[in-house]
């Protein structure tokens, strides 16, 4: 004869370990989706402060975030600006550019502009460019993207925004033109954006929900 006791106390006993089972689970995932969150916030805060000094600005640049759409210059995509103020002026803005165009796939990247127009700087986030070749933009294995430093569409001259080989002023990678022909127009695009848009930019409200996902 079943014992109508022992079922009903063990039927109980496993709905209690599974209440607390599942309330351990989600908090455990709410602890660690916060730590992650934090993490990535600190990492992108870092590559921010690499190109934009934090001395520079007064404001939490990951926070004062926006996202834009300009197909024809940014790519089909949304593309994130992180801008950097001090005492509430514009000083400099961090753009997530996406080169397409890349000769193993996209290439994202960190572009850091001045308020008045001029390179802060550039660093490859992210690639699939060919080992040995196409891999020289990043800066633990070459120089080259380190070049873009202090420039503007004045300088070199806008029609100059080319690898050497397209009649321009930036240097190709030896068996390797596709992907710095690629990056330099991709950049040009970002400072043509700018120029565009003035300081626009700057003045839309930012929007702080998931704008710490890395770039």
């Amino acid at each position: 004869m079943v014992n109508l006791k022992a079922v009903t106390f063990a039927g109980a006993t496993l709905a209690l370990f599974a209440i607390l089972g599942t309330g351990l689970v989600a908090f455990t995932q709410q602890q660690t989706k916060d730590l992650i969150a934090a993490n990535e916030r600190l990492a992108l805060l870092r590559k921010l402060e690499v190109l934009v000094p934090p001395e520079t600005v007064d404001n939490d640049m990951v926070q004062d975030g926006v996202r834009v759409h300009r197909a024809d210059l940014l790519g089909d995509n949304s593309t994130t600006i992180y801008r950097g103020r001090r005492n509430g002026e514009p000083v400099a803005a961090v753009f997530t550019t996406v080169v397409p165009n890349g000769y193993a796939g996209p290439i994202n990247l960190l572009v850091a502009v001045k308020a008045d127009g001029t390179l802060m700087g550039v660093r490859v986030v992210s690639h699939k460019e060919t080992p040995g070749l196409g891999d020289k933009i990043e800066e633990e294995k070459s120089d080259w993207v380190l070049g873009f430093k202090g420039k503007s569409l004045a300088d070199p001259a806008e029609g100059q925004w080319k690898v050497k080989r397209d009649g321009g002023a930036f240097d190709q990678f030896t068996g390797a033109t596709i992907t710095p022909r690629s990056l330099v127009q991709a950049v040009k695009n970002t400072l043509i954006y700018v120029r565009e848009q003035g300081d626009r930019f700057y003045r839309i409200p930012a929007r702080t929900d998931n704008l710490q996902e890395k770039p």
